[in-house]
């Protein structure tokens, strides 16, 4: 069979194949583009876009149920139709969708292929009835949910982050596993929509990535909304009982018996599948993808983006890897994945907003360090909503002013910590923070506030 010819093959129309091929379309490239899925990937299909608007029906039925709070009375008690709450997700999911598709329709030189994408060779990938090759190749391929071998898990039905999305019913019981960003906000969300909720994490606390005031402020604000948590879990197992699942998690302690459960233990790249035992790309022992600061794999001419390549899991950082590959590639601009600061968001409600260090990391790095917090209870903003729960602290080192890091745990801490992660990127001073003058009422307006109050660092 004679291969169709391509300037370039992309791998996976997510959050970095799809701008890329628009990219190289627009530079005047042929470009293969594969997708075996749904086009958009993960965020527009099962994570970031139908998820937030869940999120945000689950704020609405909470807001209403507090409305006497705010001097507001309903009719009747607050009731959730949760087939109507799906039927808005998939709506809203499904434009984003179309619009993708849309676009990639009238990309001149853009073919869409849809399939599971194979290696032949190097430069040569196969997709059905198929042949493809071109001098470069682009990896897109995301990730996908990590079911680990756990006791029982193959004699029960449970859901992962992708199938949620097509549950047409509210769990009466949910038991989440696993403690992290994408758990809590299905624990939060389910439990708004009506559902009792347990969650159950093997560590010693909820976001074990964070610091542990951080940790223990989120379970202050689950454990408000009647949500179980159990942590330090080291025993986890599966059982049927009736009609129902048993959870055991500790010998010590009955198991948590729910209608559903929903593993949340971590991702695995889709890399598996892709046969790149024939081109000789490196995988670490994980199944990520091996790259260097330009994202090139250890085979010339072909790159990793996104999910699969291990430096990074959200769509920001998957959008930013196109950037630095088109950088590169286009402009003669030699970006690079260092030059990228960490910063993502934990959308509960109130939501978490980080960006650089967290204060253990500064720790541990041994410099002197300057730290700052105020409680949301002495935000005007927070006080107003009658949003309270939280607080935010900036982290800066104490000799050069270098701001090293910040949280916002509270209302609009998804937006407000950009305040900072901008100065970071601008690689301004702790000064500069301290003598801005933000909006009020805000809650942004303490950070300038709190970066005129630092103390060292214990």
């Amino acid at each position: 069979m004679t291969a169709k010819t391509f300037d370039a093959i992309i791998i996976g129309a997510g959050q970095a194949g799809t701008p890329l091929a628009g990219r190289l379309n627009a530079a005047g490239m042929s470009v293969a583009l594969i997708e075996r899925k749904l086009v958009g990937g993960t965020c527009v299909n099962t994570g970031c876009i139908p998820t937030k608007t869940m999120v945000a029906s689950a704020y609405a039925a909470h807001l209403a149920r507090r409305a006497a709070d705010y001097g507001v009375t309903l009719g009747g008690p607050v009731g959730v139709d949760y087939k109507a709450i799906k039927a808005r997700k998939d709506k809203v999911s499904g434009a984003s969708r179309a619009g993708l598709e849309t676009w990639i329709a009238d990309m001149d030189k853009c073919t869409l292929y849809r399939g599971h994408a194979r290696f032949e060779s190097a430069i040569t990938v196969r997709v059905g009835d198929d042949l493809l090759t071109a001098p470069k190749i682009f990896l897109n391929t995301g990730g996908r949910a990590s079911v680990p071998d756990l006791p029982g898990i193959h004699d029960i039905d449970y859901l992962t982050n992708s199938s949620m999305m097509d549950l047409d019913v509210l769990p009466r019981h949910l038991i989440v596993v696993g403690g992290s960003y994408i758990s809590l906000e299905f624990a939060q969300m389910f439990r708004r929509f009506g559902a009792e909720v347990t969650v159950i994490e093997k560590s010693p606390r909820l976001t074990g990535r964070e610091d542990e005031d951080v940790s223990a402020a989120i379970l202050s604000i689950l454990e408000n909304e009647g949500i179980t948590v159990h942590t330090g879990a080291d025993d986890i197992g599966f059982a049927r009982q009736g009609d129902d699942i048993a959870v055991t998690f500790s010998a010590s302690r009955a198991p948590a018996v729910g209608s559903h459960v929903l593993l949340a233990l971590g991702r695995t790249p889709n890399t598996d599948d892709l046969g790149l035992d024939k081109t000789g790309v490196e995988v670490d022992k994980r199944g990520f993808v091996v790259v260097d600061e330009q994202l090139r794999t250890s085979v010339p001419g072909i790159w990793a983006m996104g999910d699969c390549n291990g430096k990074g899991a959200f769509t920001h950082t998957s959008y930013n890897d196109y950037e630095i590959v088109a950088a590169n590639l286009l402009d003669n601009d030699p970006r690079k994945v260092s030059d990228r600061i960490e910063a993502y968001a934990l959308y509960i409600d109130p939501p978490l907003g980080r960006c650089g260090m967290t204060e253990a990391a500064v720790k541990k790095s041994g410099r002197r360090a300057l730290v700052g917090q105020r409680p949301m209870t002495r935000v005007g903003r927070a006080v107003e909503k009658g949003e309270t729960q939280g607080f935010m602290k900036i982290l800066a080192d104490a000799d050069t002013g270098e701001i090293l890091g910040c949280s916002v745990l509270g209302p609009g801490g998804d937006e407000a910590v950009h305040c900072v992660l901008d100065l970071m990127y601008a690689k301004a001073p702790i000064s500069t923070l301290a003598r801005a003058t933000h909006i009020h009422p805000n809650v942004s307006e303490l950070l300038p506030t709190i970066a005129q109050d630092l103390k060292p660092l214990a």
